[in-house]
């Protein structure tokens, strides 16, 4: 009888092994592993303002102030903030939060016919960071240069000055005469040539600390959010102490009122300009990171009820701050030199990248204790850059690992060989940039990159969600996750400001396109051709994927187009891992671990 028993026993324990053998089967195939999400909020609202906050605030808002009427440009750079970055800025935030997933998989599911936007904006972020590390690699050239008993920019006696047309900043009243600043950036940074046609050879200085530049972001960045989330604490903040210790210097600067009156001061003519309201449009999209797969990227790592509202008006509010803090920095910087070369305000001719590598350098050397302050600028400038990279190059490795992940690791082993691989190959595409032509390369991909390809991302990004997937949807999503829905504001702005603006502006933009340039400089009829294929680079897979998603389908023409429309989102969703789901999930891995 006892014999009986222990094996009545032993069975039944069998029995129970099986069982839990089984279950842990079953649960390998069904559940698929957690997402992870940022450490804490703060995390999160650092990592999108930093991102945010890049060098494009430094250059490419002063810059496009300098150019477009002074205080002018800021009528259509809010108008475009209020009406499209913010509501966007906050619908972004929405898709990444509520799918939990990358830009490619949110928006295929909420549009199966424009799921070719998602891959299109990850080209567009790769194809960015293949140049935007260059800025990087300029600053820390300048970085290295900083450490010397005194700046070299500052002097006309150095073997790269043009003998005759070099001005040290103290006795420059003769108009043709070049800072000495430029001449360092053009002639001793750079070495740049006559024009795209030629080449050069590498400049190995800019090849070294573009490996670094790159090196430093994969180090940054291989672990994922838990080793961005860390690093955002610093880059993010030291910024600011930076910039507010330039503008009190600046302040005191004879001809800083000039330069700030000129900023401050609106030319009302230039509104009348489409291209000031394309400027304007093309620096809020750039700057915040609309249509760039970012912050839908970003969001993605939020937990499910986190409030994006919040999160998305202190990332506009701290954006469009320093945007003006560093306006106000530059411009005060302007007058200065403005005053030392007895020149007027508008005819101080630096354009593009090199305002932030000419004025700044010339208006270090005014600061006491400039040998310090000039690392701690261009230190500040790498911040500012790799706050920026982190993101952008998340999105590609974001989407490799979500496309191509389960495939790939069984090879690799490691996830972090994949941001290694993404990492190699934009630096490998970034070295045309640092050959001696490199300038005239950067400057063609920055225009057909940030301006011609953003605003066709960004039509029919607004056009797949807002009208197609439907703001009533929209609302549901948020209401989900918020427990309220948006307000008549932002509903309004995504059924009809938004679209509506960045249509016109898409029009008008290619109505009245000018060619690129730099400074005097106007590019080949043939380099233009080689601008539009960067561009189509991303814009093809819109047309391309929607195509196949028709062929995809079945039945008639107009059967495949509604399927092609109907979302596959599941707007009855909840929180993922709820408490409860949680608690069963930890419950069933105890009964795997015991029974076998």
């Amino acid at each position: 009888m006892e014999v009986h028993k222990s094996e009545t026993a032993a069975d039944e324990g069998d029995r129970e092994a099986l069982k839990s053998l089984d279950l842990k089967v079953i649960a390998e195939k069904t559940v698929e592993p957690q997402r992870p999400t940022w450490g804490s909020r703060l995390e999160f609202i650092l990592a999108s303002v930093g991102y945010a906050v890049g060098l494009g605030n430094v250059w490419r808002f002063p810059y496009l102030c300098y150019s477009s009427g002074g205080g002018a440009f800021l009528i259509p750079y809010f108008t475009m903030l209020l009406l499209c970055g913010f509501p966007l800025l906050f619908l972004e935030f929405s898709i990444g939060q509520y799918t939990r997933l990358g830009p490619v998989h949110a928006l295929a599911k909420m549009c199966p016919l424009f799921k070719g936007v998602g891959l299109a904006t990850v080209v567009l972020s790769f194809v960015y960071s293949t140049y935007y590390n260059v800025l990087m690699s300029w600053a820390l050239y300048y970085l290295f240069n900083s450490f010397g008993a005194t700046l070299p920019w500052m002097s006309c006696n150095n073997t790269w000055n043009v003998v005759g047309n070099c001005s040290s900043g103290i006795h420059g009243n003769v108009t043709h005469l070049q800072s000495a600043s430029q001449q360092f950036f053009d002639h001793k940074l750079l070495q740049k040539t006559d024009g795209i046609e030629e080449a050069g050879g590498i400049r190995w200085e800019l090849f070294g600390c573009l490996v670094l530049a790159w090196v430093t972001v994969y180090l940054c960045i291989f672990k994922g959010i838990k080793s961005t989330g860390k690093v955002v604490y610093f880059t993010a903040i030291f910024p600011y102490f930076i910039l507010f210790a330039l503008l009190i210097n600046n302040l005191q600067l004879p001809g800083a009122k000039n330069g700030i009156l000129f900023f401050a001061t609106p030319v009302w003519s230039k509104l009348f300009e489409v291209k000031v309201w394309v400027n304007a449009a093309a620096q809020v999209f750039n700057s915040i990171g609309i249509a760039f797969g970012s912050m839908i990227s970003m969001a993605s790592y939020n937990k499910f009820n986190n409030n994006i509202l919040r999160d998305a008006l202190i990332v506009a509010v701290t954006n469009s701050f320093t945007s003006i803090l560093a306006g106000f920095v530059i411009f005060s910087a302007i007058g200065y030199m403005a005053h030392v070369h007895n020149l007027p305000v508008d005819n101080i001719a630096t354009g593009g990248p090199g305002l932030v590598f000419v004025v700044y350098p010339e208006v270090l050397s005014t600061m006491p204790l400039s040998q310090l302050w000039a690392p701690l600028f261009f230190f500040m400038l790498l911040c500012l850059g790799l706050d920026s990279q982190f993101a952008t190059v998340e999105v590609g490795v974001a989407f490799v690992k979500e496309q191509f992940g389960p495939k790939l690791l069984p090879y690799l082993k490691r996830e972090e060989l994949i941001t290694l691989a993404v990492c190699f190959s934009c630096f490998i595409l970034g070295i045309p940039h640092i050959t001696k032509g490199g300038i005239y390369v950067f400057q063609l991909l920055d225009h057909y990159t940030a301006i011609v390809s953003l605003m066709f991302l960004a039509f029919f990004e607004v056009i797949a969600v807002c009208w197609i997937f439907g703001v009533r949807r929209v609302s549901l999503m948020i209401k989900r996750m918020l427990g309220k829905t948006p307000n008549i504001y932002f509903r309004v702005c995504w059924l009809v400001f938004s679209p509506v603006l960045v249509m016109c502006i898409l029009i008008f933009s290619i109505v009245q396109y000018t060619p690129v340039h730099y400074g005097k400089y106007n590019y080949p009829l043939w380099a233009e051709y080689v601008g539009w294929c960067i561009s189509l680079v991303s814009i093809v897979w819109i047309p391309v994927c929607a195509i196949q998603e028709i062929c995809s389908n079945k039945g008639s023409f107009l059967q495949r187009l509604k399927t092609a429309v109907t979302p596959t989102i599941d707007l009855d969703a909840e929180d993922p891992l709820p408490e409860k789901q949680a608690l069963d999930q930890q419950e069933s891995e105890t009964l795997f671990t015991s029974g076998v």
